[in-house]
């Protein structure tokens, strides 16, 4: 009733004739990405975050606490796009951060777009675009339910954390080169003043002339290792603290990835982003989507144990705590809808692991694949059978089992046995027939939704636990295991309530929740459920307001 007399009120009043009710909707959505961000990372560190970071968002937001990636292998390029999708590899074509085409008979990069130029430099960093995924994005489905009137910007250092979740309609990806934001002609011909101004505040240089320092003393660092390891890698040529990223000569512009610096810097370009493209000015939604990629680097560097990653994640905890305070100063406390998660987690450094008597390990699969080919060899006279390696897959040469009239399941059955062989694989699976695996049902359907009939292998491995392909210093992810696919959730701001979700959730849930939070549809190769304790019990209220010209 009080709706009508509104109404009626607004007619007799001459309100414009094409006034409708338009749902209550968050100025601006943001989507954070944490590159790397285990989950446990919510709680190890939890006595030292500051009360206005992840405290807040777990005081304030609904999190989801066993929120898990339905697919394998879990790297960044497909975390991402699953995030965005609402989808898996086998369905959005993401199937890793690299793997082979067949069609085109060689490797392809994610975001690789061979007709794309760069913006903002004269290097090949930016020929890059979303093209190679095949899904629409949440980020899209904002942009085609306001008719493309609101705006889509997606920041990362890594070009594939940028592109993929600002998705094929954004109006632009920014991703970090040579101190300074780059993009490509794929949104823009040229940098927009903002970005240009941006850059030539060489905020780079002035991180990098300090350096990393713990930022507490680092007797205090009880969570983690002893700082100097021999499995830990380096910055700056350096395994331990100091570490001297300030009297670098070369090199200095990669190594800054691999310092907390890069998500300060990322949460800057994330502000100037706001403020240039006036996100979450008006009425209409905008959707900024921010990863922090430098937990990645530091992570596969020197390890989840390391004081590295603890001093890396107390600091981004300062950082996203500033960031939210802007917010609620720039865009409007409750005025803005923002969500938390990860790509992957990683595991423990092997040399951590058997040190404290769990069992662990790594293996080159390159190095296996000549003795996998010889056997292959020795068994149907035939050299070369193995094409190549791709993401845990083994993809054979079938101009060679056409050629010699070879019988493929035969090949396949004798090259799963050779792989069983390795000590440090636990199963082998024929991709041909997954169902035929007597997988654990959990384990199933990560393999399978991992699989992309056009761009998967013949033969898909599996390491034990805590063993992996790699080298002895740092670490990894890419498996199935929780310590790689469990990860964080945090949905906060605009009508979130405070809340704890013990139920499974999955990254694909992450799209449809925002879709129906939104009222906007789906991505178009969603197969995530809504999470439905993150959806206000009421429907917001709609307010009469006149089209927007």
């Amino acid at each position: 009733m009080k709706r009508f007399c509104r109404l009626v009120a607004a007619l007799l009043l001459g309100a414009p004739a094409f006034a409708q009710t338009v749902p209550a909707k968050p100025k601006l959505v943001v989507g954070v990405v944490v590159d790397q961000m285990r989950w446990d990372y919510l709680y190890r560190y939890q006595d030292r975050y500051t009360a206005n970071g992840f405290k807040r968002m777990l005081r304030e937001g609904t999190t989801c606490e066993n929120t898990f990636i339905p697919y394998t292998p879990t790297y960044t390029a497909p975390g991402h796009a699953s995030v965005y999708t609402g989808s898996v590899p086998a369905l959005h074509g993401i199937v890793g951060n690299n793997w082979y085409n067949r069609e085109l008979g060689r490797g392809v990069y994610c975001t690789e777009d061979t007709v794309a130029q760069t913006v903002g430099s004269t290097g090949l960093a930016g020929k890059m675009s979303p093209r190679n995924m095949w899904a629409s994005t949440i980020t899209d489905e904002v942009r085609l339910a306001n008719n493309f009137r609101g705006k889509t910007v997606g920041i990362a250092l890594k070009d594939r954390g940028a592109i993929l979740p600002a998705g094929h309609t954004a109006n632009a990806a920014y991703w970090y080169e040579n101190g300074n934001f780059i993009s490509s002609n794929y949104y823009m011909q040229e940098l927009p003043g903002w970005v240009q101004r941006f850059n030539d505040r060489k905020l780079v240089d002035q991180y990098m002339s300090q350096p990393w320092k713990t930022l507490y003393p680092i007797e205090t660092y009880v969570q983690s290792t002893a700082d100097d390891k021999p499995y830990e890698g380096r910055v700056a040529g350096s395994t331990t603290f100091l570490h001297r990223v300030d009297t670098l000569k070369g090199g200095r512009y990669e190594a800054f990835r691999t310092t907390p610096y890069g998500n300060t810097y990322t949460v800057e370009m994330a502000k100037a982003a706001i403020e240039g493209e006036a996100l979450g000015a008006d009425a209409i939604t905008d959707f900024l989507t921010v990863s922090f990629s430098s937990p990645d680097y530091i992570g596969h560097a020197f390890g989840p144990n390391s004081i590295e990653a603890e001093d890396g994640f107390l600091r981004l905890d300062q950082d996203l705590a500033g960031f939210l305070q802007y917010l609620d100063t720039k865009v409007g406390k409750g005025q803005y809808l923002l969500f938390l998660t990860a790509d992957h987690g990683a595991a423990h450094v092997p040399g951590f692991a058997e040190e404290h008597h769990l069992p662990a390990g790594v293996r080159s699969a390159a190095g296996q694949r000549a003795v996998w080919d010889k056997t292959l060899e020795q068994a149907f006279g035939v050299k070369g059978l193995v094409l190549t390696l791709a993401n845990d897959q083994v993809f054979l040469n079938n101009t060679l089992l056409q050629q010699n009239k070879l019988d493929r399941q035969q090949v396949k059955q004798v090259l799963m046995q050779a792989i069983l062989q390795d000590p440090a694989i636990a199963r082998v699976i024929d991709l041909g027939n997954i169902t035929g695996s007597a997988l654990p049902s959990k384990v199933e359907m990560m393999v399978t939704n991992g699989y992309n009939q056009r761009l998967s292998g013949d033969v898909q491995y599996l390491f034990k636990p805590q063993w992996f392909d790699g080298g002895k210093t740092g670490t990894t992810h890419g498996l199935w295991n929780p310590y790689d696919s469990h990860i964080p959730l945090l949905f906060f701001g605009w009508h979130i309530k405070p809340g704890k979700v013990n139920r499974e959730t999955y990254m694909t849930d992450i799209a449809p929740t925002v879709a129906a939070l939104l009222q906007v549809q789906m991505p178009n190769a969603a197969v995530g459920q809504v999470i439905e304790e993150v959806i206000p019990p009421v429907p917001p209220k709609g307010e009469l307001r006149p089209n927007r010209p």
